[in-house]
């Protein structure tokens, strides 16, 4: 199962980029819902360097390391959970950048689940809540990018 969200965003692929090598400064204003963000091996977008993050999702406290796993500047970012356990059912996230027009790229977020119908069935107020995430994400890179760098107005929810 893919769970994916996307939107056009009005600026170069690299700005995209950018906004992923400086997730630090970003990670807060990026969704109402993240919480922290640090790197524990390597700085910036780079395979095998690894962050841990936190974010509330469905009511939750979600804790996770990641770590980088594919990088090709400037339209693809890959990463997966470092415990391996975790990573059976969750092998990768990623970020997909393309143009898709003149000055428009196509970013797509997508997390690569392992989950039969009867776990997604029972999983689907998880599921929603976590596309609902992504798409508030979305909607706040292109805000950010667009503004370049002013923080996302959270009380919009926008549309793509």
């Amino acid at each position: 199962m893919i769970l994916r969200d996307t939107i056009d965003i009005a600026c170069a692929p690299e700005q995209v980029f950018q906004f992923f090598e400086d997730m630090e400064a970003h990670y807060l204003p990026w969704h109402p819902d993240h919480r922290l963000f640090r790197w524990k091996t390597g700085r910036g977008l780079g395979v095998g360097n690894a962050f841990y993050f936190e974010e509330v999702i469905a009511g939750k406290l979600l804790k996770k390391k990641v770590v980088f796993t594919r990088i090709d500047r400037p339209s693809h970012i890959e990463f997966a959970p470092t415990f391996w356990l975790m990573r059976l059912f969750l092998p990768r996230l990623l970020f997909r950048i393309e143009m898709a027009g003149p000055a428009v790229c196509r970013v797509a977020a997508e997390i690569h689940l392992r989950m039969g119908p009867l776990a997604a069935r029972l999983q689907r107020r998880e599921l929603n809540a976590i596309r609902e995430h992504m798409r508030l994400e979305g909607v706040n890179l292109k805000r950010i990018i667009e503004n370049h760098g002013s923080p996302p107005d959270h009380a919009s929810s926008g549309s793509h």
